[in-house]
């Protein structure tokens, strides 16, 4: 479950990465980007300690 959800992250932030704009990023994008990132380290960091637990 933990590597569906990290995939599924990574890929929201690879279409939104691809929408994008060259110039005059929305804040919006801005932070949707910062949320996505801030999630996907979390589940990562919950899974390492899993396995040290």
């Amino acid at each position: 479950m933990t590597e569906d959800k990290i995939k599924e992250i990574e890929e929201k932030i690879a279409d939104l990465k691809a929408r994008w704009p060259a110039h005059s990023v929305p804040p919006s994008m801005w932070m949707q980007l910062e949320e996505l990132e801030e999630e996907l380290e979390e589940i990562i960091k919950a899974k390492k300690d899993e396995v040290n637990e």
